[in-house]
């Protein structure tokens, strides 16, 4: 009895003790140093709130090595970032200048991931593991301790500034000797990345050199962390684009700017847990949002917006939109402008958009989300051939999330035929 109450007084004091060393960090994202005798940084790590994912340390049991390095912690410093993604960035700096014992991968950084931007006439931005890390490049930026995250962000970054996965020149010497150089190959079709947003178009000719190494320009000065210099520039380039008249490109990198300052990283926030984010749509606080279009030939045209909650509806949370600004009978020119709606309020985010509708409906989902700076899965249930059966198109489901999926399909589009048979009702008595 003596013992376990000796016991229990030294685990309260170890708490409390623990308590110290995180109880001034902010809720916010971040950097934190985690520091032993004589200041030595002992490891570094990311976080979307520095506060609860520190204090996760010291609530549960770790393996032997994080146990050791939880007796040698004496001050934990840290580093507040407006994001999650300036965070993984900020820790990959860090890590790069102390070289903390406890981040070691193999010894070295050689299983780390690396961003790599090629030199070629049309850069490329790769992620590339340290050992094998070409001598000569445009720019390496790393090492990233988390596969997951640096992918997430460079899916995000690509949104905002879209790079060529093409090659255009090869690095290295032919068979002869002599340096060899392949341009983009062009195609008369562009390819997919193209029609989605990620790829300027140069498999078509649709970019010059000019204007992409630009693009390569400001991802590299944001994967340095300089997202002030960044926006200070193209502010600039905004204005000079204004004064000359060329609106469609000011209106460009407005939405640029915009991005960059709006930026919701929620999958690079939910992977902290240092476990790969998966959707797991069966999980608790697990909100999914469900949208439809009804009309008839374009005339009474609404949009509904219905949100389940650990898999079950949250009426509560339901919306409706009256579509205004589309005339005609164009579902997806409507869902772009419920969307823009439903963003551009302050409701919480959804971890899966689901959109009734196939890869037209899927496309101008993300669009919006890109012009938001979001990165959140999008997932389309469109009817298939003969509308026999149900294909998702997108983020693709398991067996299991398909029967949830379906459900909130089918009351998306129960809300929405309400609302709309309402306003018919309503046009056709002249009210």
């Amino acid at each position: 009895m003596a013992f376990a109450l000796l016991e229990y007084s030294y685990n309260l004091l170890v708490m409390q003790m623990a308590k110290i060393l995180y109880k001034n960090l902010p809720e916010t994202p971040g950097v934190y140093l985690m520091k032993g005798t004589r200041g030595k940084v002992l490891y570094i790590g990311k976080a979307g709130n520095l506060r609860r994912r520190v204090s996760s340390y010291f609530m549960k049991v770790h393996d032997a090595k994080t146990e050791k390095l939880l007796a040698e912690i004496k001050k934990i410093d840290y580093f507040k970032t407006d994001t999650a993604i300036e965070a993984l960035i900020l820790e990959s700096q860090l890590i790069k200048k102390y070289e903390p014992p406890y981040n070691a991968k193999e010894k070295d950084d050689k299983s780390f991931l690396h961003v790599l931007i090629t030199k070629e006439d049309f850069p490329r931005v790769l992620l590339v593991r340290g050992r094998a890390l070409p001598a000569v490049a445009l720019a390496k930026v790393g090492p990233f301790t988390s596969a997951v995250s640096i992918r997430e962000a460079l899916r995000i970054i690509r949104r905002i500034f879209p790079y060529s996965i093409h090659p255009s020149t090869w690095l290295g010497a032919s068979p002869s000797g002599r340096s060899k150089r392949l341009y983009p190959q062009r195609s008369r079709r562009a390819c997919l990345d193209y029609e989605l947003g990620l790829c300027p178009g140069t498999c078509i000719g649709a970019v010059s050199r000019t204007e992409y190494l630009k693009n390569i320009g400001n991802i590299k000065l944001f994967l340095k962390g300089k997202k002030k210099l960044l926006i200070t520039n193209l502010e600039k380039e905004m204005k000079t684009a204004s004064k000359k008249l060329e609106f469609e490109k000011a209106e460009k990198l407005r939405r640029q700017i915009f991005a960059i300052k709006h930026i919701r990283d929620v999958a690079l926030i939910a992977d902290e847990s240092i476990e790969n984010w998966k959707l797991k749509i069966g999980n608790s606080a697990k909100r999914i949002e469900g949208y439809d279009i009804s009309n008839t030939s374009g005339t009474s045209a609404v949009g509904s917006m219905v949100v389940f909650t650990n898999g079950k509806p949250d009426k509560d949370e339901y919306r409706k939109f009256k579509i205004s600004t589309i005339t005609a009978s164009d579902d997806v020119g409507m869902i772009k402008e419920m969307l823009r709606r439903r963003f551009n309020n302050p409701w919480p985010y959804p971890v899966l958009i689901l959109i009734d509708g196939g890869k037209a409906q899927v496309n101008v989902t993300k669009s919006v989300l890109n012009e938001f700076g979001l990165a959140l899965p999008v997932t389309g249930v469109a009817k298939g051939p003969g509308r026999r059966k149900n294909e998702f198109v997108g983020y693709k489901p398991s067996e299991e999330e398909k029967k949830l999926l379906i459900k909130i399909r089918d009351e998306a589009h129960r809300f929405a035929l309400g609302y709309h048979r309402k306003l018919r009702s309503a046009r056709f008595i002249g009210v």
